[in-house]
């Protein structure tokens, strides 16, 4: 069982910047391959962000490339997801998750996770 909990999230500016923690307890996610997800009202969950359990390769949704960038410190149980120039459209609760498999082409389906944090919100004002 791996527990995980979100932080970081908060109301900021379009163009500004925040940065999302995941901390993970009760387990080791250092053989897990982490993932950041979101949820917008009204729409469904979306993939954000993959890092396999090394930390040596990243994915990225399309929209939000070159704009966030996930890491991981296995040393700290800890995975983070830094934004850069928010837009209006990345508000959203915003979920880390646990995936065990190795292949990234599992990375992007929410279904391949096994473990998720309770979220916390991004608002982003225009």
């Amino acid at each position: 069982q791996v527990q995980l909990v979100e932080s970081g999230g908060g109301l900021v500016q379009a163009g500004g910047s925040l940065r999302l923690s995941c901390a993970a307890s009760k387990r080791t996610i250092s053989s897990y391959a982490m993932g950041w997800f979101r949820q917008a009202p009204g729409k469904e969950r979306e993939f954000v962000a993959a890092v396999n359990w090394s930390g040596d390769r990243t994915y990225y949704a399309d929209s939000v490339k070159g704009r966030f960038t996930i890491s991981r410190d296995n040393a700290k149980n800890t995975v983070y997801l830094q934004m850069n120039n928010l837009k209006f459209e990345d508000t959203a609760v915003y979920y880390c998750a646990a995936n065990s498999y190795r292949s990234s082409t599992y990375y992007y389906r929410d279904s391949m996770y096994s473990y998720w944090g309770q979220g916390t919100q991004v608002t982003v004002s225009s």
